[in-house]
């Protein structure tokens, strides 16, 4: 008995330290690729270079704004000189409360590892709390070294946020809702932003010929958008390559003029600098001051893009850039535009072309041009992301993506969505044929998703930062403060043009809520009608089942559990490949999934079933890139499962056991062959530990004590195994995509019907195929129809 006691404490002894061992080097490993995805830090001279850079696709709309604010705010012209003074205040403290305080200093630190925008904000709150309406999250899925997330004390604020988020469904949905509605009115700003830039570009012609009529101008615009849209297709990094020395010329050039108006016709100006003078200008215009707001909204248009664009450029390059050069840039060139309205009151419809000295005045024009196409060319790269992203939320249909660039994954092109683009902005342009219009609508769109992101800071703030409540008040409070009068101040301008990006941004909503909510109905149903594993452990040629020659993949949106489309599938024709693999894409609130840990493997059924799942997981940021073969990355990594699951016999469809494990499951192996006197123990042991309740078999091993099989005898097994996937790779390969057709039930209520069987049939039928998204050849794929009644 002693000894058998002292053998098994040796074993332990031995097990311990194996851990420490395994460990260790996975820790460090673990720690490097958090390191490599979440510590990114620059030498100062590349920050430097960065932020020169960040000119061309961050500030661009934002530096193009004097070209249409003065006229804007006086569209009736000016009376009073108080009233410019009164007006550039505004603009100035507009400018620094929002684009400075709040977006360069507090909102680019609500980044997700360096990615900005509504999803960025959205995917942090859904690693934090679980509101994300897909439940497809396992807890294999927070280990990922991109996965970061905080724990909280029980008591604290920041759980109790959390558990009030979880609470009730409703409220997922309306923070869903409060995303999509930042999305879409984002979208929105695609569209507008290259009609009111564009189109106050093309003006300064008249400047130089006043004769000419208002249609010529709008006929250049539209040729200029329509050669804009057309070079989409070659990429925003050949498109884009001088876009930095053309915005830096163009803040250099605006920031030198408005110094010179300054000191040339009245330095008087600068009393607007004084916050009284905002006091003063609603005292005296009242009504006519407040719906100015709209107006003067425009001078913060861009702000948006400063984090919506983060993940081209470090924050500290964006605070560097708009600290050193676009902000005082534009304070001069807004405060020497207000100084020649000031003495020229008639020219404020042209106020920024009539300032310009006459020496100057085409390179001038050409620099303007030229700046708002940089100032559209970024809008739209935003919208390819947008809708990239509302893909792999499950809000948006799928559309065919193209990567333009072979080093930077995030510059895609979206070519139906770019010709929707071309076509609204053109009618944009056309219809409305003045800047005064567009450009009430355009502060429409800028407020609401400005607002959007004040609320999500709210929670971000309490979860994420775990912020005191006062200072989560304070910012809440500030950002109100100015937002709301202008949201108040647009809402009046509906009927002027302020309608536009309404019924944009409820056009996509309605489109992104119909296509989730029937993804997600889609979802719950599969879940409730997967097949039980006991169903498949009883499949074999009692019941006529075939197996042929050759292997399937089975895609299906489960990431456990048998889909009901195989068993619709094999009723229909009873019989399956040799090798069954199914096969789950899933996207996670992360913004990367690491290459080293896309995939997850797992076995169903015994071995002799030769039954697999993979699951392949994505970010929000990722993509299939068309030259991976996503048949070839299934197989090799199907072989590698196999090499690394011949330490065990046990079959299991756990979440927890996946292909991460190779390196420590490698170094068990060559642990074994050193020491035979504790091989059974830790076989036995770490085959229990990749089992789990959902095991559809109970977790046991048939290696006993004594009988651990030879090195030579596994190695044998997995060459056998290798061989036989081989085999059937080359007897052929079958791709199993389930081609659902989603009905309302009969008593669903009317609004329902037509969302599911017409709306979203609709976009169904118009989408790409899950085929083409995967690059599956027509000649391996077999479509299995049924329909679901949701």
């Amino acid at each position: 008995m002693a000894s058998a006691s002292g053998s098994e404490e040796t074993n332990r002894g031995s097990m311990w330290e194996l851990d420490q061992n395994l460990d260790q080097p996975m820790d460090e490993e673990a720690g490097r690729l958090r390191n490599m995805y979440r510590e990114k830090k620059f030498s100062t001279i590349l920050i430097l270079r960065l932020a020169f850079q960040s000119l061309g696709v961050v500030f661009g709309d934002l530096g193009t704004s004097p070209l249409y604010v003065f006229y804007n705010v006086f569209p009736h012209g000016v009376e009073d000189t108080e009233d410019v003074i009164g007006a550039l205040s505004l603009i100035i403290y507009s400018l620094t409360l929002i684009p400075l305080i709040k977006y360069v200093f507090i909102v680019l630190r609500a980044n997700d590892n360096g990615q900005g925008g509504t999803f960025a904000l959205y995917s942090l709150l859904c690693r934090h709390a679980k509101i994300k309406t897909i439940p497809n999250q396992h807890k294999t899925d927070e280990e990922l070294t991109t996965y970061s997330r905080h724990t909280y004390d029980e008591n604290s604020l920041a759980a109790k946020v959390k558990r009030w988020l979880e609470a009730h469904s409703y409220k997922k949905n309306v923070i869903l809702i409060l995303v999509l509605i930042g999305t879409c009115t984002a979208i929105g700003d695609g569209i507008l932003t290259p009609a009111i830039s564009v189109l106050s570009a093309s003006g300064g012609i008249k400047v130089v010929s006043p004769k000419m009529s208002n249609d010529v101008v709008v006929v250049v615009a539209v040729v200029i958008l329509v050669g804009l849209f057309s070079m989409q297709h070659y990429g925003t990094d050949k498109v884009g390559r001088f876009f930095a020395p053309i915005v830096f010329l163009w803040f250099i050039l605006i920031g030198a003029v408005g110094a010179l108006n300054i000191w040339k016709y009245d330095n008087a100006v600068l009393r607007a600098y004084n916050p009284v003078y905002i006091y003063r200008y609603f005292r005296h215009g009242k009504h006519s001051s407040w719906t100015s707001l709209g107006g003067i909204m425009l001078s913060i248009t861009g702000t948006e893009a400063l984090f919506a664009d983060l993940c081209h450029f470090p924050v500290p390059a964006i605070q560097i850039a708009f600290t050193l050069i676009v902000f005082p840039c534009l304070l001069l060139q807004y405060t020497g535009q207000a100084a020649y309205i000031i003495c020229n009151k008639d020219h404020v419809v042209d106020a920024f072309y009539r300032s310009i000295p006459g020496g100057i005045y085409w390179p001038a024009f050409i620099i303007a041009t030229a700046a708002a196409i940089v100032a559209s060319q970024a809008t739209i790269s935003a919208t390819y992301s947008i809708i990239k992203q509302a893909h792999a939320l499950g809000c948006f249909p799928r559309v065919k993506v193209v990567h333009t660039s072979k080093r930077f994954l995030g510059q895609i092109y979206i070519p139906d969505i770019n010709w929707v683009l071309m076509v609204l902005c053109i009618s944009v342009t056309a219809g409305f044929k003045n800047r005064s219009q567009i450009g009430n609508a355009y502060g429409t769109a800028v407020v609401m998703v400005m607002l959007v992101t004040t609320f999500l800071m709210i929670p971000i703030m309490l979860l994420v930062w775990r912020s005191h409540w006062i200072l989560v008040l304070l910012f809440t409070g500030l950002s109100l403060l100015v937002e709301l009068p202008y949201f108040s101040a647009v809402i009046f301008k509906i009927d002027q043009g302020g309608w536009v990006p309404l019924a944009i941004a409820a056009t996509f909503l309605i489109i992104m809520y119909v296509w989730h909510y029937a993804t997600v109905k889609r979802y719950e149903f599969e879940m409730h009608s997967k097949v039980s594993m006991a169903w498949i452990l009883g499949l074999g040629p009692s019941l006529g089942l075939v197996r042929v020659p050759g292997i399937g993949f089975v895609y299906t949106e489960l990431a456990s559990g048998v889909p009901h489309i195989f068993s619709h599938f094999i009723t229909n024709l009873p019989a399956i490949h040799s090798v069954l693999v199914f096969v789950c894409v899933k996207y996670l609130p992360v913004y990367t999934v690491p290459p080293e840990e896309r995939f997850l493997v797992r076995r169903i059924g015994p071995k002799n079933f030769h039954m697999f799942r993979c699951v392949a997981r994505y970010g929000y940021k990722d993509v299939h890139k068309k030259d991976d073969n996503f048949e070839k990355m299934l197989f090799d990594k199907l072989c590698l499962f196999v090499r690394i699951d011949s330490m065990m016999d046990v079959y299991t469809d756990s979440e927890e056991y996946s292909i991460m494990q190779e390196k420590k499951t490698e170094k068990l192996v060559d642990f074994l062959a050193q020491n035979r006197r504790t091989s059974n123990a830790i076989s036995s042991d770490r085959e229990l530990s990749y089992s789990s309740h959902d095991s559809i078999v109970p977790a046991q091993s048939p290696l006993r004590m004594g009988s651990l099989m030879r090195s030579s005898d596994q190695t044998q097994m997995v060459s056998d195994e290798l061989d036989y996937l081989n085999r059937c790779k080359d007897a052929g390969v079958v791709h199993i995509l389930g081609n659902t057709i989603v009905r309302a039930r009969r008593d669903s209520g009317i609004l329902k019907r037509i969302a599911v069987d017409y709306i979203f049939a609709f976009l169904r039928r118009i989408c790409r195929e899950n085929s083409v998204i995967f690059n599956v050849p027509h000649e391996s794929l077999l479509n299995v129809g049924q329909i679901f009644y949701i």
